[in-house]
Protein backbone atom coordinates (compact mmCIF):
# COMPACT_ATOMS: atom_id res chain seq x y z
CA UNK A 1 0.00 0.00 0.00
CA UNK A 2 1.20 3.50 -0.91
CA UNK A 3 1.67 5.95 1.95
CA UNK A 4 1.91 9.67 1.37
CA UNK A 5 4.85 11.39 2.96
CA UNK A 6 4.10 14.52 5.00
CA UNK A 7 5.90 16.64 2.40
CA UNK A 8 3.86 15.25 -0.50
CA UNK A 9 0.66 15.69 1.47
CA UNK A 10 1.56 19.30 2.27
CA UNK A 11 2.34 20.06 -1.39
CA UNK A 12 -0.91 18.41 -2.45
CA UNK A 13 -2.88 20.53 0.03
CA UNK A 14 -1.19 23.75 -1.10
CA UNK A 15 -1.87 23.02 -4.78
CA UNK A 16 -5.52 22.11 -4.14
CA UNK A 17 -6.16 25.05 -1.81
CA UNK A 18 -8.39 27.61 -3.46
CA UNK A 19 -7.22 31.07 -2.60
CA UNK A 20 -9.97 33.61 -1.97
CA UNK A 21 -9.80 37.39 -1.88
CA UNK A 22 -8.87 37.41 1.80
CA UNK A 23 -5.98 35.03 1.13
CA UNK A 24 -4.66 37.27 -1.64
CA UNK A 25 -5.05 40.35 0.57
CA UNK A 26 -3.08 38.60 3.33
CA UNK A 27 -0.34 37.51 0.93
CA UNK A 28 -0.01 40.95 -0.70
CA UNK A 29 0.09 42.59 2.73
CA UNK A 30 3.09 40.40 3.66
CA UNK A 31 4.84 41.00 0.31
CA UNK A 32 4.37 44.78 0.52
CA UNK A 33 5.68 44.68 4.09
CA UNK A 34 8.84 42.95 2.87
CA UNK A 35 9.19 45.47 0.05
CA UNK A 36 8.91 48.34 2.50
CA UNK A 37 11.57 46.71 4.68
CA UNK A 38 13.94 46.60 1.71
CA UNK A 39 13.17 50.28 1.04
CA UNK A 40 14.05 51.20 4.63
CA UNK A 41 17.47 49.57 4.17
CA UNK A 42 18.07 51.52 0.93
CA UNK A 43 16.88 54.70 2.64
CA UNK A 44 19.27 54.22 5.57
CA UNK A 45 22.13 53.56 3.15
CA UNK A 46 21.32 56.76 1.27
CA UNK A 47 21.11 58.84 4.42
CA UNK A 48 24.45 57.42 5.55
CA UNK A 49 26.03 59.34 2.68
CA UNK A 50 25.29 62.52 4.65
CA UNK A 51 28.29 61.61 6.82
CA UNK A 52 30.48 61.97 3.72
CA UNK A 53 29.33 65.53 3.18
CA UNK A 54 26.72 67.38 1.15
CA UNK A 55 28.45 66.70 -2.18
CA UNK A 56 28.23 62.91 -1.74
CA UNK A 57 24.60 63.15 -0.66
CA UNK A 58 23.66 65.42 -3.59
CA UNK A 59 25.43 63.08 -6.01
CA UNK A 60 23.39 60.17 -4.67
CA UNK A 61 20.18 62.20 -4.94
CA UNK A 62 20.96 62.95 -8.60
CA UNK A 63 21.12 59.21 -9.25
CA UNK A 64 17.60 58.83 -7.81
CA UNK A 65 16.23 61.41 -10.25
CA UNK A 66 16.94 59.14 -13.24
CA UNK A 67 13.84 57.71 -14.97
CA UNK A 68 14.20 54.12 -13.77
CA UNK A 69 14.52 55.33 -10.17
CA UNK A 70 11.44 57.51 -10.62
CA UNK A 71 9.60 54.40 -11.78
CA UNK A 72 10.90 52.54 -8.71
CA UNK A 73 9.63 55.41 -6.50
CA UNK A 74 6.21 55.07 -8.11
CA UNK A 75 6.17 51.33 -7.42
CA UNK A 76 7.27 52.06 -3.85
CA UNK A 77 4.34 54.45 -3.53
CA UNK A 78 2.06 51.62 -4.70
CA UNK A 79 3.45 49.36 -1.98
CA UNK A 80 2.86 52.05 0.65
CA UNK A 81 -0.69 52.75 -0.55
CA UNK A 82 -1.73 49.09 -0.62
CA UNK A 83 -0.10 48.32 2.74
CA UNK A 84 -1.72 51.37 4.34
CA UNK A 85 -5.22 50.87 2.95
CA UNK A 86 -5.19 47.14 3.66
CA UNK A 87 -3.99 47.87 7.20
CA UNK A 88 -6.91 50.26 7.69
CA UNK A 89 -9.22 47.56 6.28
CA UNK A 90 -7.84 45.06 8.80
CA UNK A 91 -8.43 47.47 11.68
CA UNK A 92 -12.03 48.02 10.54
CA UNK A 93 -12.57 44.26 10.31
CA UNK A 94 -11.02 43.60 13.72
CA UNK A 95 -12.64 46.42 15.70
CA UNK A 96 -15.93 46.88 13.97
CA UNK A 97 -18.52 44.85 12.22
CA UNK A 98 -16.32 44.80 9.14
CA UNK A 99 -15.93 41.03 8.90
CA UNK A 100 -19.32 40.94 7.24
CA UNK A 101 -18.08 43.37 4.59
CA UNK A 102 -14.44 42.33 4.22
CA UNK A 103 -14.69 41.73 0.46
CA UNK A 104 -16.34 45.10 -0.20
CA UNK A 105 -13.72 46.77 2.00
CA UNK A 106 -10.95 45.05 0.02
CA UNK A 107 -12.40 46.06 -3.33
CA UNK A 108 -12.91 49.61 -2.06
CA UNK A 109 -9.32 49.78 -0.80
CA UNK A 110 -8.06 48.51 -4.16
CA UNK A 111 -10.18 51.03 -6.07
CA UNK A 112 -9.07 53.97 -3.93
CA UNK A 113 -5.47 52.74 -4.03
CA UNK A 114 -5.51 52.42 -7.81
CA UNK A 115 -6.85 55.96 -8.26
CA UNK A 116 -4.26 57.42 -5.88
CA UNK A 117 -1.50 55.30 -7.47
CA UNK A 118 -2.33 56.56 -10.98
CA UNK A 119 -2.62 60.14 -9.71
CA UNK A 120 0.85 59.86 -8.14
CA UNK A 121 2.20 58.43 -11.41
CA UNK A 122 0.95 61.53 -13.17
CA UNK A 123 2.62 63.76 -10.59
CA UNK A 124 5.93 61.86 -10.73
CA UNK A 125 6.18 61.63 -14.51
CA UNK A 126 4.29 64.65 -15.80
CA UNK A 127 3.95 67.01 -12.85
CA UNK A 128 7.21 68.83 -13.56
CA UNK A 129 7.91 70.95 -16.59
CA UNK A 130 11.27 69.23 -17.14
CA UNK A 131 9.57 65.82 -17.54
CA UNK A 132 7.55 64.84 -20.56
CA UNK A 133 6.46 61.38 -21.64
CA UNK A 134 8.50 61.15 -24.84
CA UNK A 135 11.83 62.05 -23.23
CA UNK A 136 11.02 59.76 -20.30
CA UNK A 137 10.20 56.82 -22.58
CA UNK A 138 13.32 57.34 -24.69
CA UNK A 139 15.60 57.55 -21.66
CA UNK A 140 13.89 54.61 -19.88
CA UNK A 141 14.24 52.22 -22.82
CA UNK A 142 17.71 53.28 -23.94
Amino acid sequence: MYEKSPTNEWISNVVRYRKFSGSWAWLLHRITGLGLTVYVLVHINTLASLQEGPEAFNAKMQVFMQPHWLFAAWILFGLVIYHTLNGIRIVIIDFGRGAKYHKQLLYGAIAVGLVVFLWMGYIIFFGHSDHDFLSYAVSFFS
